[in-house]
């Protein structure tokens, strides 16, 4: 298994949170769903820092060689400014209650919330 970890700094950038958080509803969470060998992928944020990112969960190296349906790069601006992937060591789940793990996050609780 690898892990991709990218994180770009939306300063410089046209882009906000919010309109990232659209881009997920609107797109990407859709489209990323559709990866061939990708056992997972998480959106980040951080307000206070204005970054943006992403952790990806792969099965194995080559799928991580795939092109992927992502146009956070063109609505960016820029590339990230941290970009690197690394080998899984170990996995675990923990106990937990909630079964599914898909359509989870502010992008989506945001928008039941008004």
């Amino acid at each position: 298994m690898r892990v991709d970890i990218v994180w770009w700094d939306l300063s410089a950038s046209g882009q906000t949170i919010e309109s990232m958080r659209e881009y997920l509803r609107d797109e990407s969470v859709a489209a990323f769903s559709e990866v061939p060998g990708l056992r997972l992928k998480m959106w980040l944020s951080d307000a206070e820092t204005n970054r943006w990112g992403a952790v990806l969960l792969w099965e194995t190296e080559e799928a991580t060689r795939q092109v992927l349906p992502s146009r956070a790069l063109e609505l960016i601006g820029h590339p990230p400014v941290f970009a690197h992937g690394f080998d899984v060591e170990a996995t675990t789940e923990g106990r937990f209650e909630t079964a599914q793990l898909a359509l989870r996050g502010l992008a989506f609780t945001e928008t039941v919330g008004g």
